[in-house]
């Protein structure tokens, strides 16, 4: 008799938790911000989690730069309302759901097309044939506007088709929920990919080409492959975007959008794998929100990413693993009081510099019309000094006493760390 082996794999009670919380708080979120703008946000988002995650996989977990991933999703936008067009004659029979299909495959198709020539070198070469690429395909929606629109785009209507089950997508709600179910569907293959043998060996050929070659991998075919799933999920992006906005522009396509990305992903954490999706949160909090209230965002935008490449390169994610990780011993409560201290002068600050910033800007922008800048419940006029003065003197005050906790961190810090 041949003798069997037993193997017992435990469940991962924590890694079903974590997905069914998230599919859970996607289901529950339209509950408690119940107003159009917060649809509209949380909408937004989804769209760009599926985006960044899917540039991850290009840069966290294959180790390739790109500067022009938004030909993927902008050009799976376009399919996709080209086909949302055709639904609504009635030339194209498909439900409006499946929609980011089309997108997907376009941006497949596009992956396959551009990515064996871009994909034939690695690091710097290749970052500039994808800005290279992503210019060219921006110049071309000007020049043939018969399929990309010209200035103007393409624009379409997401109820024309035929209701699904009852469902129109007129609805702000509804066209959320579409948008939450494909980003979790979207989040899971894409972790499900992390899993696999491709997705172990693109990390081995991010960490070191030579030695995968070595053992007998073409990393040419490895960053190929990696970039067609990329491309794929980036039209999926691109097609939720051409429901939600009913209008694909140049724009799309446009090298905007690939810095926007490439931001939100390093703002989150290239590292890890829900890094891009905090990134992607924050993003659009400042693209959407942060835009809405001032004038400055991009200002504000540019700063907090510059901090936290000088201060947090891991991302938001190395942030809350790292605690996570000193929570676990049991030891993170002797770091609260000193958090406290550090977020008490951040706060304060951050508040002076806000106010200068907003002065400045209103001063030089609305100050004819109106002298006084309505700010945190203050009535500041622009041009008269006090308000310049107290300020400065918060800014200057909130930013000494950062230093005094930060310096009081760092010391808790190694205290809990044993060094």
């Amino acid at each position: 008799m041949t003798a069997g082996t037993l193997r017992f794999r435990p469940l991962d009670l924590g890694r079903w938790l974590v997905w069914g919380g998230t599919a859970a708080l996607f289901v529950v979120l339209p509950h408690v911000f119940t107003q159009g703008f917060a649809l509209t946000l949380m909408s937004q988002a989804g769209i760009m989690v599926i985006f960044a995650l899917s540039y991850n996989m290009l840069l966290g977990q294959g180790g390739m730069l790109s500067f022009g991933h938004a030909v993927y999703s902008g050009l799976g936008a376009y399919f996709a309302v080209h086909a949302l067009n055709m639904i609504g004659k009635g030339q194209f029979a498909l439900p409006v759901a499946a929609l980011p299909l089309v997108g997907g495959i376009a941006g497949a198709c596009f992956g396959v097309l551009l990515g064996w020539v871009t994909t034939k070198k690695s690091g710097t070469t290749f970052a500039m044939i994808s800005l290279g690429i992503g210019e060219m395909v921006a110049a071309s929606s000007l020049m043939l506007p018969g399929f990309f629109g010209g200035e103007g785009g393409v624009t379409a209507n997401r109820t024309a088709g035929p209701a699904f089950l009852g469902i129109t997508y007129g609805p702000a709600t509804q066209v959320y929920y579409l948008i939450a179910a494909w980003t979790f569907a979207a989040m899971v293959a894409m972790f499900a990919l992390t899993q696999t043998p491709l997705g172990r060996i693109a990390n081995a050929v991010r960490d070191n080409p030579e030695r995968a070659e070595f053992v007998g991998y073409d990393t040419h075919v490895v960053r190929f492959l990696q970039l067609v799933l990329s491309a794929f999920f980036a039209g999926v992006a691109g097609g939720l975007s051409a429901i939600n906005f009913e209008i694909v522009t140049a724009e799309n396509v446009g090298i905007m959008r690939s810095g926007g990305v490439l931001l939100a992903t390093f703002i989150g954490g290239v590292g890890f794998f829900f890094g891009p999706v905090l990134g992607a949160i924050v993003f659009t909090l400042f693209v959407v929100w942060i835009a809405n209230v001032t004038k400055a965002w991009l200002l504000y935008l540019g700063l907090f990413f510059v901090m936290m490449v000088l201060f947090a390169p891991g991302g938001i994610a190395s942030l809350i693993v790292a605690n996570l990780q000193v929570a676990k011993t049991g030891r993170l409560k002797r770091l609260l009081p000193a958090y406290g201290a550090l977020l008490v002068a951040g706060v304060a600050a951050l508040a002076g510099f806000v106010a200068l910033v907003e002065m400045l800007y209103h001063l030089e922008l609305e100050a004819v019309n109106d002298p006084v800048l309505k700010f945190l419940g203050l009535a500041l006029d622009v041009k008269t000094v006090p308000p310049w003065i107290v300020a400065a003197a918060v800014l200057a005050g909130g930013s000494a006493l950062y230093a005094l906790a930060w310096r009081r961190v760092r010391a808790r810090w190694d205290e809990v760390h044993g060094t």
